[in-house]
């Protein structure tokens, strides 16, 4: 544990410590530090997901703009859900934006051109990269028995799964 967990988990007592969780102070270290990576992929799926929906073109510009905002949303959607549950178990949770950048794994796409096609693959291998992540953090709940992280882990893989699927298949055609 590093002095920064530490001091996150000492500053996080007496609001939700967890107490009552049953999974003591190294699972709630543990489990919330992996929710801080995920949030922190999630943000940047997220960001990722609206840029090439803002910048996509191209003959199937209707069908990906769409498709890619419905998808951000969903990426979205997770980011209250992990953030609260960390809070709940006591931990902390990011706090801004150079915050999401120390702790993301997923990588940012600055280009100012990409080819839509580029974009499907892209969204398509950071997509199988948080299914890995969200795995690895499930794993990490199981070993803390930590049922209620991991059922919402669960739901998370099923969309992120049912996301890869979706540009699998639009990369396929093409």
């Amino acid at each position: 544990m590093g002095a920064s967990d530490a001091t996150r988990l000492g500053k996080a007592k007496g609001k939700a410590s967890g107490q009552g969780s049953g999974l003591g102070k190294d699972g709630i270290l543990e489990i919330t530090g992996e929710l801080r990576q995920l949030l922190a992929d999630v943000f940047a799926l997220y960001v990722k997901t609206k840029n090439f929906h803002w910048h996509v073109s191209g003959p199937h510009f209707r069908d990906y703009h769409l498709l890619l905002d419905e998808q951000a949303q969903q990426v979205f959607a997770m980011t209250d859900a992990i953030a609260e549950r960390a809070r709940k178990l006591g931990g902390g949770t990011l706090h801004s934006i150079s915050d999401i950048a120390r702790h993301q794994r997923l990588k940012d796409n600055d280009e100012e051109h990409v080819a839509a096609q580029e974009m499907v693959a892209e969204l398509r291998a950071d997509n199988e990269a948080l299914t890995r992540y969200l795995r690895a953090t499930h794993e990490v709940c199981d070993r803390h028995r930590d049922v209620a992280t991991a059922s919402l882990i669960e739901n998370w893989i099923d969309e992120t799964e049912r996301r890869t699927w979706f540009l699998s298949e639009i990369a396929a055609t093409n």
